[in-house]
């Protein structure tokens, strides 16, 4: 990608350091990690794990495993918030080495600096607030490493999926009050990618690793991880219809006609993810019209060899391709950087009634589409069970 970002017409597109890189990637594991498992937990793995197919033994190794998920994602929150916060320290300090900006005193010296003219609140304040609330949630996560907390995953959870939230949506909140209405839409279509992009994706990483217990499962678990992959199947969906728009909004704002994707650096890191994204859509595509149906149909004529084969063998595999293509995205998103509007020397974007219908009509065809998708997934269970 570096290559062919070298070669594009990128007058105005800086390249990202290494650093750079590599503390924009690792923050958006940590939040991934920790909006994703909290929400996956809450919306997927409780509800599943109290229905009826799941019997006493696979739920205590399923929650066991969850709540060092959890953990674990409080580790990599705290550690990658911490390069993150040091990261925001060198690009505030003019020419300020990485190395420096990892100070205590640095740091310390930022999140107290005085407002700037204009400004209802300063920014260091801001992101004290943030990380005050970030070191919160890893706390409470990494409390699942004791044995006598870890009987309260539930309630722990619960209590870490808003404060993770709370993380992302507190350090979007403008320090200078937006003067246009674009503005503010721009803040709030980029915290609704980010919070679906980080569900999708956390979501995906736990289950693909609650999977791995299946050697310790009793032999009727594929009951269990059936009911599993659908539920998540309809959180995935909402993602990903949430992922489109917001990033449909985001793309129109920055990039200002098609040749930008190909001749800009800004176009091309997004043309790349973009191309990953589908990806990712595609193999979501596998599992709702090739998986789902012959787990359904498994389930129906009472083959637990097939369905716990299916379930915990087939689906995983998938699903950690997901992961991989997820987490290769967030490789590519500090390179996202600018706009390749400012690098083509095209006007901003600004919106108006044209563009608000035909994102309202976009938004109509998503969810008409989504919703034929989800029929039409359950037409190949029921026909494939009739043939049975």
């Amino acid at each position: 990608m570096s290559t062919a970002l070298l070669a594009a017409n990128t007058a105005g597109y800086a390249m990202p350091q290494l650093w750079r890189i590599l503390t924009k990637t690792g923050y958006f594991l940590g939040l991934s990690g920790a909006i994703g498992a909290t929400v996956t937990y809450a919306t997927t793995v409780r509800p599943a794990l109290r229905a009826p197919e799941s019997t006493a033994e696979d739920t205590a190794v399923l929650r066991g495993r969850s709540a060092a998920c959890l953990g674990w994602a409080g580790v990599v929150l705290l550690v990658a918030g911490y390069f993150q916060l040091a990261a925001r320290v060198a690009r505030a300090g003019k020419g300020m080495p990485f190395g420096d900006a990892l100070g205590p005193g640095r740091i310390w010296d930022f999140l107290r600096a005085p407002a700037a003219k204009g400004a209802w609140i300063a920014q260091g304040t801001i992101y004290l607030v943030q990380n005050a609330v970030l070191v919160a949630t890893a706390a409470a996560l990494i409390a699942l490493f004791a044995p006598a907390v870890r009987r309260h995953v539930d309630r722990i959870a619960l209590t870490a999926l808003p404060l993770s939230l709370a993380v992302t949506l507190i350090a979007a909140v403008p320090a200078t009050a937006p003067a246009t209405t674009d503005q503010w839409l721009n803040i709030l279509f980029d915290q609704a990618h980010i919070v679906s992009g980080t569900v999708w994706l956390g979501g995906l990483a736990l289950l693909a690793v609650l999977a791995g217990t299946r050697k310790r499962l009793g032999d009727g678990a594929g009951l269990l991880w059936a009911d599993l992959w659908r539920r998540f199947g309809l959180v995935a969906m909402v993602c990903v219809a949430v992922v489109v728009l917001s990033g449909l909004w985001l793309s129109w704002n920055h990039v200002g006609g098609i040749s930008q994707l190909w001749t800009t650096g800004y176009g091309i890191a997004l043309l790349v993810k973009i191309v990953l994204v589908l990806a990712l859509v595609t193999a979501g595509a596998f599992n709702q019209f090739w998986l789902m149906p012959r787990i359904a149909r498994a389930r129906r004529a009472d083959d637990s060899a097939s369905l716990l084969h299916l379930t915990l063998r087939h689906f995983p595999a998938v699903v950690w391709g997901e992961v991989v293509l997820g987490v290769a995205v967030l490789a590519v998103l500090p390179f996202i950087s600018g706009s390749a509007r400012t690098e083509a020397g095209s006007p901003k974007a600004v919106s108006s009634g044209t563009v608000f219908a035909g994102g309202a009509a976009l938004t109509l065809a998503l969810v008409l589409s989504l919703y034929a998708t989800a029929k039409a997934s359950e037409a190949l269970s029921r026909r494939q069970a009739a043939a049975v």
